[in-house]
């Protein structure tokens, strides 16, 4: 089934597939254990990219999408936001960070999760564009930190994968 439908046609209609993934993520402790995991895969998570570590912490989830669908579809999501340009800050407590295109403010976003000295917490959604969206034929990135009371520091990352429209199957 995955090796003929786009990531946002399979994946975001998954919740089983979201649970596998944001378990991972969801708090600081469960991304202190994933961090060790990913250091011990050989993954450095101040460079890793979004699309590497997913396997690495929920190698079952991945492989039931089938063979190589994952790296197929991460790929063309990463080539698609390569090619757009960025002029959003990575966040409030770095607002000179600018990443020169949404695929380096992704991963710079994913890499501060993991990295920083007391990890933040991220809950990742997969969507779909509708037809009428603008661009329906491109990826994109909705990035919404969560910061504490007064602060500048971020406490959380939602991270959406936005994929292309994908039109229905149609019924035979």
């Amino acid at each position: 089934m995955a090796d003929s439908s786009t990531m946002g046609g399979v994946v975001s209609k998954d919740p089983v597939f979201h649970g596998d993934m944001n378990v991972h993520y969801r708090t600081v402790d469960k991304m202190k254990e994933s961090v060790v995991i990913l250091k011990q895969a050989g993954l450095d998570v101040a460079t890793m990219q979004f699309g590497q570590y997913q396997p690495k912490l929920a190698p079952t989830a991945i492989g039931n999408l089938g063979a190589g669908w994952w790296d197929r579809e991460v790929n063309k999501a990463r080539t698609q936001l390569s090619a757009q340009a960025n002029t959003t800050p990575l966040s409030r407590d770095e607002p000179k960070v600018i990443p020169p295109t949404k695929c380096a403010l992704l991963d710079a976003c994913v890499q501060k999760c993991f990295k920083s000295a007391e990890p933040i917490p991220m809950t990742i959604k997969v969507d779909m564009k509708e037809q009428s969206d603008p661009n329906p034929n491109q990826h994109d990135i909705v990035l919404d930190w969560v910061y504490g009371v007064s602060s500048d520091v971020p406490t959380r990352l939602y991270l959406t994968m936005v994929c292309p429209y994908e039109r229905p199957l149609q019924k035979a």
